[in-house]
């Protein structure tokens, strides 16, 4: 009978386990940055209150990233009470279960407090970096208190780098640089009120290195991964200085539909050059011309399109007006909509995190964004859905086995623990990836490779051919791979659209933690999950309304006439939710201008059929498409009627894709931009800038502001020049 007295407290006990275990948490976020500087502000005490509480503090990093984690859903105040700052509070924060919640702070300079000393007594480290006494610019010098990344400098082109204000103490440092192997010293000593001056050699890097140690959860090796310079690459090191890269794009020129009748493309739905080229601007720069892929621009924001309906996962938009900057030609606008997915009813995930930990990511926006972005994600994820990560740097190796996301603990303790050093293998790095991910593939399920890195993949076999071989291959095999690329100086923007191209992917440029959110959060599910695959558009003109049509865009995503009906042929993935708008520049048949670049020919006539004559149809919109399980493709086409709509009757959605691409052609200084200016863009844009939830229009507006007053900056500079020589 005692023995029954035990099993009632038990079972509430258990009862009690179980209602714990169930509960759900959530988190708030952000950047810290300083007004009119738009600088990061680290080591500042951020506190989270409930009813006028404090129940937990944080501290922003080197980045002034912060974060607070296991937060009841309820509504929060978060505070910063610095003296060099004006008070920050923020009364209410919303927390939902399972859901983060990103907050931004601007903090605006206390004049009337100057910045107290610390009473804490520093020190100051001079660092000098040398190649056989030959001084090494650029190198990466970072400063750790017990494995904790505390401080941190770059040196200048004598070698030298001078931190200041370390506490006192018994550190330990790391110093790398692309091309050199990385040195470790341990036992650096930071006296009060002295400077510690340490002198480090470097050594070229000959091969890469067999196996290298990861700080992950389990502190394993990582598994080794043998691969040798080609004699021509031995000697081949990165410059310190900009060396990103990107394709060459010619724009498409204007055809004739009686010569050629068809157009076809793949759809494109990455916005990596949207985000890169913001980052340009904010630096005081004007983007190279050739850096500038109008679909990217276009597609970055979504429309108001009608939902699909019907057997199609996607529905069709068209809308014909007149050209804004050209009256005497029109625009065709033809507007995609995937239809859109609850992600709590979505197939489980098998992803694998690719991430770049070489030298080259030792940077603020590099390895502590891509950790921040990670980590986003993984608060999204349900737990029926598995994570592996692979790291490579010289080698590639598995930190984290496939782990269910309810282990989220884990998959942060992962993260955290990344660092970056050593050259970059990036090939090896993606063999082992796919690896993994099919020894947990899921059968019906999303099986993804989520890429992130600079895309510098100067060491190992990473020509682009093997590497697309390989990803093609696999993909063939529904393994998917989505490139995520971040940081400047040696960006590489062909390599990472190339390969989620090739992946059946999409690419994204992460600058910042904002654009994190929109790419892992926000839009998460169009991200992650395809709805269609394969997707390729023929547009047939008739020749009896249409003299001349041209493309706006999509340079690198033509096809041939005859890959349309080719299954076998690759084309463009579109996720659950997304948009793609495509826009054709069109000389009507009733106008006297002649064709741009094309003379009338001389040995042919080519008749206008009667039946072509009597259509009402401008043109015939045909699509195909593959369901993401199957290689047959499903055709479909629309119409479009010969009618152009009144500009002033023009919609929101035709409107503001307008504005997106004068942006564009004005960045190119297109030679169709007519007279396309930047007040016409930004009237374009403020007029139709519609629900702006999330504030992309918005920023939008002040991206052309900057846009313009750097472009008249430099036209101004360029007469300065040219007066002073003549």
């Amino acid at each position: 009978m005692k023995t029954r007295y035990w099993i009632i407290p038990l079972l509430l006990m258990l009862c009690l386990l179980m209602a714990a275990k169930k509960e759900k948490y959530g988190s708030i976020y952000g950047s810290i940055t300083e007004a009119g500087k738009n600088t990061f502000v680290a080591d500042l005490t951020v506190q989270c209150l409930q009813k006028n509480t404090v129940i937990a503090t944080a501290v922003s990093d080197q980045n002034g990233f912060y974060r607070f984690d296991k937060l009841k859903p309820g509504t929060y105040t978060i505070k910063i009470n610095d003296p060099n700052f004006a008070v920050y509070e923020n009364k209410k924060v919303k927390i939902k279960a399972n859901k983060p919640a990103l907050l931004n702070i601007v903090l605006v300079a206390n004049p009337q407090k100057p910045v107290p000393e610390k009473k804490m007594e520093k020190g100051k480290l001079s660092i000098t970096v040398t190649d056989n006494n030959t001084p090494l610019q650029y190198a990466s010098v970072a400063i750790y208190d017990n494995n904790k990344r505390l401080t941190g400098g770059q040196t200048d082109a004598q070698g030298k780098a001078v931190i200041l204000n370390i506490p006192a103490g018994t550190y330990s440092l790391k110093c790398s640089l692309i091309g050199y192997n990385t040195v470790e010293k341990s036992n650096i000593t930071i006296e009060a009120g002295k400077t510690t001056t340490l002198t480090i050699t470097m050594q070229k890097t000959g091969i890469i290195m067999e196996s290298v140690k990861v700080n992950a959860v389990s502190d394993m090796d990582v598994v080794p991964w043998q691969t040798l310079l080609s004699a021509s690459m031995q000697n081949q090191y990165i410059t310190p200085f900009n060396t990103e890269q990107y394709e060459a794009i010619k724009p498409n020129i204007f055809h004739s539909p009686l010569a050629e009748p068809l157009s076809t493309f793949s759809i494109d739905v990455d916005t990596g050059c949207y985000s890169n080229i913001r980052r340009i601007l904010q630096q005081g720069q004007l983007p190279e011309p050739k850096s500038i892929r109008i679909e990217e621009l276009v597609n970055y924001f979504a429309y108001n399109y009608p939902k699909p309906e019907g057997e199609h996962p996607f529905s069709v938009y068209t809308e014909m007006s007149v050209c804004p900057w050209n009256q005497n030609r029109n625009l065709v606008l033809i507007g995609l909509q995937a239809k859109k997915l609850d992600f709590s009813k979505a197939a489980p995930s098998n992803l694998v995190f690719l991430l770049d930990v070489s030298g080259s990511m030792d940077e603020p926006n590099k390895l502590p964004l891509v950790k921040a972005s990670m980590k986003l994600l993984v608060d999204n994820l349900r737990d029926e859905d598995k994570i592996a990560i692979v790291v490579y740097a010289g080698a590639a190796g598995e930190v984290l086995p496939s782990t269910s996301a309810r282990q989220k603990k884990d998959i942060y303790d992962a993260i955290d623990r990344l660092e970056a050093g050593g050259s970059t293998a990036g090939g090896a790095g993606i063999e082992l990836a796919y690896k993994i991910a099919e020894e947990n593939f899921i059968k019906g399920g999303n099986n993804r490779i989520i890429l992130c890195t600079d895309g510098d993949f100067n060491v190992g076999a990473s020509s682009s051919a093997p590497l697309t071989q390989l990803i093609e291959s696999k993909r063939n095999k529904g393994i998917y791979l989505t490139a995520l690329g971040y940081g400047m100086g040696n960006y590489k923007d062909n390599t990472l659209e190339l390969l989620a191209d090739k992946g059946n992917g999409n690419y994204a440029y992460i600058d910042d933690i904002s654009e994190a959110k929109k790419v892992l959060v926000n839009e998460m599910a169009s991200t992650l999950y395809a709805v269609a695959k394969d997707v390729k558009l023929q547009i047939e003109f008739n020749p009896a309304h249409i003299k001349a049509y041209r493309l706006i865009g999509y340079e690198n995503r033509l096809l041939n006439k005859e890959d349309f009906k080719d299954d076998t042929k690759d084309a463009g993935e579109l996720g659950a939710g997304h948009c793609v708008t495509a826009v054709y520049e069109i000389i009507p048949t009733a106008s006297k201008e002649p064709i741009p670049e094309l003379d009338e020919l001389k040995y042919q006539d080519i008749k206008i059929s009667d039946e072509a004559r009597k259509s009402p149809e401008a043109l015939t919109v045909k699509l195909r498409y593959k369901l993401p399980d199957s290689d047959t493709s499903i055709p479909f086409e629309v119409p479009v009627m010969n009618k152009t709509i009144h500009l002033e009757n023009a919609s929101e959605n035709y409107l503001f894709a307008c504005s997106v691409i004068g942006y564009g052609m004005l960045l190119q200084d297109s030679q169709y931009k007519a007279a396309l200016n930047w007040d016409m863009v930004k009237e374009l844009a403020t007029k139709n800038i519609g629900k702006d939830t999330e504030g992309y229009r918005t920023e939008f507006l002040k991206l052309i502001d900057l846009a313009a007053k750097l472009q008249e900056k430099q036209i101004r500079e360029e007469n300065r020049d040219f007066n002073k020589e003549y």
